[in-house]
């Protein structure tokens, strides 16, 4: 048999589909952050033996999506809100200059292939709906692309490695407040314009205001969250327990309350 089935699947192919997975599952929400991960219960799920599953998990610790603490185990990494509110202070700038460089160094092919990315994005039938914007890693990126597109290597180990994962969770869970998915696609249009008409200013000032827009989406998340906290039920008040519960008998307890 020749072609594609002539080829033994590895096991290093299982690693890549449970990462794959496990990935979808925290950017979904299904794995929130902060929620710690049971290996065994996680392998049954998955129908999978630990092996390739604890292969998949360092790997995804490599990524900064996980985080492993001695003695109490894997997490779902988290950022806190201050923590989180700096980032994206940071990368506003680093992404606005990044797409500043772009404007100038990105190739004509490479334009052209960006807008077609955004072509593919809008047929997402979450885009559509304006439920969420979901973006593969890496090169089905759209922001991954004109960040290597700026052709200045420290721009892309601080954009595209050390938080690249992290930030892709925030990124989603901003998408999918109502009417952001599409406000989001239309401001990746007119960073795409502001590029092919090779205007580095105007392409750093869509790009910055692009991620500003998805920056107060998380922070008005963030204060829902905190207003819900706020507002939880509290415990029902349990009414002192009286002579007559403690004994089960009223009689004995009057008796035993005037010796």
């Amino acid at each position: 048999m020749n072609g594609i089935l002539s080829n033994k699947v590895s096991a290093q192919s299982l690693v890549d589909a449970l990462a794959e997975r496990i990935e979808a599952a925290i950017m979904s929400g299904d794995l929130q952050p902060g929620s710690k991960i049971s290996e065994q219960a996680l392998a049954a799920s998955l129908g999978v033996s630990r092996g390739p599953l604890r292969e998949a998990i360092r790997r995804l610790e490599g990524r900064k999506l996980l985080q492993r603490t001695p003695n109490i185990g894997v997490r779902v990494a988290s950022l806190s809100p201050s923590d989180l509110y700096e980032v994206l202070q940071v990368r506003e700038a680093l992404e606005g200059l990044a797409c500043g460089l772009a404007a100038k160094n990105m190739t004509d092919e490479e334009l052209e292939a960006l807008s077609e990315l955004l072509d593919q994005h809008q047929q997402q039938k979450s885009v559509q709906e304006g439920t969420g914007y979901y973006q593969e890693s890496k090169d089905f990126d759209f922001h991954f692309r004109i960040v290597k597109g700026s052709r200045n290597a420290r721009l892309v180990q601080m954009l595209c490695e050390d938080l690249y994962y992290l930030l892709r969770v925030y990124r989603y869970k901003s998408s999918t407040k109502p009417g952001r998915a599409k406000q989001a696609l239309r401001e990746h249009k007119d960073i795409v314009a502001a590029l092919m008409r090779r205007d580095p200013l105007e392409a750093e000032r869509k790009m910055r205001l692009h991620i500003g827009n998805a920056r107060l989406y998380v922070e008005e998340q963030m204060r829902e969250a905190a207003s819900r906290q706020d507002v939880a039920p509290a415990a029902p008040v349990r009414k002192p327990k009286t002579a007559t519960t403690l004994s089960g008998k009223g009689g004995r307890a009057a008796a035993l309350a005037r010796r």
